[in-house]
């Protein structure tokens, strides 16, 4: 139920409305640098908040997703047109990629030392009382091994299976970070309780 929580709360706050895409994605396959800039600004702002979660420095964000969008315009012509929902699932797989290929450069992208997760009652809406800010940087201080996996699994949907593949670990390893993850996201909660329950008093 907490990752589910977690995953509808950031999923509701990050939408962002796109015009025309099949349109402006057609023009730029032609060349137009108008309809790219386009793209780039309708875009840009959500897969910065999709870096973000992944690494914690606004700058390195920031030259993951100009990496991102290079390698995004570049492929463009090969990428077959199908609606939104594919067309956005192609470019997030292509920020998180790149997201994955900068901490495994920053030699950074390490494990957490596996300890069992503790587990902590929480009332069901808490994160209602939260703000999307507050959720996000909640996840932003999770250890690097834990916020990857947390992001691949609760935010992202993958399977501990393909999370494996991806970031080179077990799947066994996989789960137990996101274990850890989702207990560290419980104490925080914990710790903003006094917060949230003055505001539900109000």
């Amino acid at each position: 139920m907490f990752l589910k929580c977690i995953y509808s709360f950031i999923n509701q706050h990050h939408r962002t409305p796109f015009m025309e895409i099949a349109k402006l994605v057609k023009e730029a396959r032609q060349g137009s640098t108008a309809a790219q800039k386009c793209l780039f600004d309708q875009l840009s702002d959500k897969m910065m908040v999709l870096c973000r979660r992944y690494v914690k420095s606004r700058e390195d964000a920031e030259e993951i997703l100009q990496d991102g969008f290079y390698k995004f315009f570049k492929n463009l012509d090969d990428f077959n047109y199908q609606g939104e929902p594919a067309f956005f699932a192609w470019l997030k797989r292509i920020m998180i990629n790149e997201c994955l290929m900068f901490l495994r450069k920053k030699n950074i992208f390490n494990m957490v030392a596996e300890t069992a997760a503790e587990e902590i009652a929480l009332e069901e809406d808490a994160l209602n009382y939260l703000s999307a800010v507050e959720i996000f940087n909640m996840i932003v201080q999770l250890p690097v091994g834990y916020r990857t996996v947390f992001n691949l699994y609760a935010v992202e949907g993958m399977t501990h299976g393909e999370i494996a593949v991806l970031m080179g670990i077990s799947e066994g390893t996989s789960k137990s970070q996101l274990s850890k993850a989702r207990s560290l996201l419980q104490k925080m909660l914990v710790q903003k309780g006094t917060d949230y329950d003055k505001r539900k008093a109000k």
